[in-house]
């Protein structure tokens, strides 16, 4: 769910770890970056220029599309706009790119550039032009979306806006489609009134945007709700943990007892997805979050472990004792939070639709080893990382774990 800059915590109190509401929940974790949807991170700085790390163009020998569009990219610079506008020269496409011009510049240097500002409603650069496509990744706030598809209404043949699946009211229910139930209009006016953090306006300003985005193009109108992006570039580290601290080596602490279910989506599926989606005229609304087939915990993290030649073991710590040794679901713990009636669905949602649509997922150990050398090559200067638990407290946690017998 994150896009608009906020501090990720590195841990959580007991009392948010209980997650006693679905409200808590959802603010608590959007608060901690978890945001699902991680459509427009325009707030971080990126090494985003294409490489061996990216969509991997000469190895798949990307055929060009049927019929060349004009896609202008709201964003375009953070993790999930490179992705796009990658495979899209790639196919041939022209994309103009429409930012403010300060994350990530150097990118795609022979690509159109157009300034302006979506959070002071500077969008005069967009007059007098028009475009096939739109693909808006960089909007948290429902003016934003506002203010953009009204400029944009006659003038682009598709708006695809990538919403999240923080936008769903119910975590409950594992299984749930499109139809099910998002935050409402009276939602988000709470929020606003409020003048809440974003952390609780995140999921009712994603679905106040996608009715915007339905009502002002109808059937030339796009949501596409991403689960957790993860994969090369990935500054939130929510999936970058696993890889750097299994092929660490050593004793790992693992959560629960590996039977969660995990879903992620790598950044350069999901592009290719939104890509293909406008090339072929879709419309409507679209869960996109893999794999194929279910996964769980244990089948991730020995996933990854595959792709690494480290001495590596797995201890599986309960989840109540995590809870007694203050551990945080999702940042310390990354790709997973505490089982109860409000997270079974967390991460268990129906993407059928997508998957019909033409969603595909690469291997795990792809996305596995594309992180983790990117990680690697990051230089010496690279920040640490910004989730799981530190070594000291992973040790601790371990000694104590199997001093009760665990």
């Amino acid at each position: 769910m994150h896009a608009g800059g906020h501090a990720d915590q590195p841990g959580r109190s007991p009392e948010e770890s209980k997650m006693k509401s679905r409200r808590e929940f959802l603010a608590a974790s959007a608060a901690a970056g978890l945001g699902l949807g991680l459509g427009g991170r325009t707030d971080v700085s990126v090494d985003a220029a294409p490489s061996r790390h990216g969509p991997d163009a000469a190895a798949r020998r990307v055929p060009p599309a049927p019929r060349a569009l004009r896609i202008l990219m709201l964003g375009g610079t953070g993790f999930l706009g490179p992705a796009e506008v990658e495979y899209a020269l790639e196919r041939g496409h022209t994309v103009t790119l429409f930012n403010r011009g300060r994350t990530n510049p150097h990118l795609f240097p022979d690509t159109e550039k157009l300034v302006g500002d979506r959070a002071t409603g500077d969008l005069a650069a967009l007059e007098g032009r028009t475009w096939d496509a739109v693909l808006d990744t960089s909007a948290n706030v429902a003016t934003w979306v506002r203010d953009s598809a009204a400029a944009l209404k006659d003038s682009v043949g598709r708006y695809l806006f990538v919403s999240s699946l923080s936008a769903h009211t119910d975590n409950g229910t594992p299984g749930q489609k499109e139809d099910a139930p998002v935050f409402s209009t009276a939602d988000y006016e709470d929020v606003v009134r409020r003048n809440a953090p974003m952390g609780e306006a995140y999921g009712p300003n994603k679905a106040e945007a996608e009715r915007i985005v339905h009502a002002t193009f109808d059937e030339r109108g796009l949501v596409v709700r991403p689960g957790l992006i993860v994969g090369p570039r990935d500054t939130s580290d929510r999936f970058t943990y696993w890889p750097v601290r299994i092929d660490r080596g050593g004793e790992v602490l693992a959560p629960g007892d590996g039977t969660d279910r995990v879903q992620i989506v790598d950044v350069r599926d999901l592009g290719r997805f939104l890509v293909h989606l406008v090339e072929t005229r879709a419309s409507g609304t679209y869960n996109a979050v893999g794999p194929r087939a279910p996964m769980t915990m244990a089948e991730m993290l020995h996933g990854i472990r595959g792709v690494t030649a480290s001495d590596v073991s797995f201890t599986w710590v309960a989840a109540d004792f995590l809870r007694e040794q203050d551990v945080g679901a999702w940042m310390e713990m990354p790709v997973w939070v505490y089982p109860g009636p409000d997270t079974r669905g967390f991460m268990d949602w129906d993407c059928s639709k997508a998957i019909a649509a033409g969603l595909e997922f690469r291997p795990l150990a792809d996305t596995a080893r594309d992180t983790l050398a990117w990680w690697k090559d990051r230089g010496p200067d690279a920040p640490a990382l910004r989730t799981g638990l530190a070594p000291d407290k992973e040790a601790r946690i371990l000694a104590a774990w199997k001093a009760r017998g665990g």
